[in-house]
């Protein structure tokens, strides 16, 4: 009979939550609590003749209050210092799905590397359950080159405005042709021959006819729009999505001390915003050394400010996308989040807080892939 009396109040209060401003939800979880323990402790039908039934009653009801409370303020905490994910990314006010499907298939051709085997999907597969990485520690070229750094995810990456881990590009349609032509990636001698490529198929004609009617021409304009339109496309909702927008019972109690932790330690002074990163770079330098052989955004500028500065990563998704670091170094997460406690946190993770963190970090992954 106890359930019977809870599960109303828990959906109702879960809908309400959703639905209301912010400022209402502490009144909302003190009126149902207090509803539930009056209904519990004095209604004659839950009234037991022992005295220690009503001792668990009213210690269930205390605690539930608790971890709401609980969940309520983390929830605003949550909201003011990271955010949720917008339903659409920057720029794709213009983008409509014949530009996506084209970008799409851009993405998938293999004919368009110098080997003819692979694609932008080779090394960022998005099909089932992949989380847009290949989870090498760097990717390997047409002709079996090794890749300098480990290949980033490429879901929500239309959220960032710092692209490559050198930051050497601040716009999808100014990387969009960047893979094809570098010579450890798909290894297309220029721009033009990837063109000339896209022109020889006559499947693409139809194609550049639905997405640019007023325009068609098979250009590297057109073909920048397009990936970058598919680019945008690759958004991931996660159950922290969820919880910040107002499910407060969406997050069990190790989840809700997880992301205490991740707010308390100082996490979010480099991984902020709706993002947890992706939108600044940050110094790594540190008795680690990872590649002493890269110097980050310094290979771009000459600047000597700028050696080992390197993106800040995302961690929507981070516990999908190992090896970590921008040299895929590090395959172990928990190995990851000792090292930036080293280096960055304000104080010492202990092992069961580390734990915690973890299983925070897992609700930020996209809710259809797997942890």
């Amino acid at each position: 009979m106890l359930k019977i009396v809870w599960i109303p109040c828990l959906v109702i209060m879960g809908s309400t939550a959703t639905k209301r401003v912010i400022d209402k939800v502490k009144f909302l979880i003190l009126f149902f609590s207090i509803l539930t323990f009056v209904c519990v402790s004095n209604c004659t039908e839950f009234k037991n003749d022992t005295g220690e039934n009503n001792q668990f009653q009213y210690l269930i009801s205390i605690q539930f209050f608790n971890d709401i409370s609980f969940a309520s303020d983390l929830q605003q905490r949550a909201k003011n210092q990271i955010g949720s994910l917008p339903d659409f990314p920057p720029g794709s006010e213009d983008d409509t799905d014949a530009k996506i499907n084209l970008g799409n298939k851009l993405f998938r051709d293999i004919n368009l590397s110098a080997n003819q085997i692979q694609a932008c999907v080779t090394c960022h597969p998005i099909d089932g359950r992949s989380a847009g990485m290949d989870r090498q520690s760097t990717p390997r070229g047409t002709f079996g080159q090794l890749g300098k750094r480990n290949t980033p995810t490429i879901l929500n990456v239309g959220y960032s405005s710092v692209l490559f881990w050198d930051g050497r590009r601040n716009s999808l349609y100014d990387q969009a042709i960047d893979p094809f032509i570098n010579p450890i990636e798909m290894s297309l001698s220029s721009e033009s021959e990837l063109i000339q490529k896209i022109q020889n198929d006559p499947s693409y004609s139809e194609y550049f006819v639905r997405a640019f009617p007023s325009n068609p021409n098979i250009s590297l304009h057109n073909v920048r729009l397009s990936l970058a339109s598919f680019e945008r496309s690759l958004i991931s909702k996660s159950k922290f999505d969820d919880f910040v927008m107002g499910n407060l019972l969406i997050f069990n109690r190790q989840e809700l001390e997880g992301l205490n932790i991740f707010l308390e330690v100082g996490c979010t002074n480099c991984h902020s915003g709706y993002m947890l990163g992706g939108n600044n770079l940050s110094k790594l330098e540190s008795s680690f050394l990872y590649n002493p052989n890269d110097f980050g955004k310094f290979e771009i500028t000459g600047n000597s400010n700028d050696r080992y500065l390197f993106k800040i990563p995302s961690l929507r998704n981070v516990t999908l996308t190992q090896p970590y670091f921008h040299d895929g170094s590090v395959t172990s997460l928990r190995v990851t989040i000792e090292r930036m406690n080293e280096y960055k946190l304000n104080r010492r993770l202990s092992s069961s807080e580390i734990d915690l963190l973890i299983v925070f970090l897992k609700t930020l992954s996209d809710k259809t892939k797997s942890n």
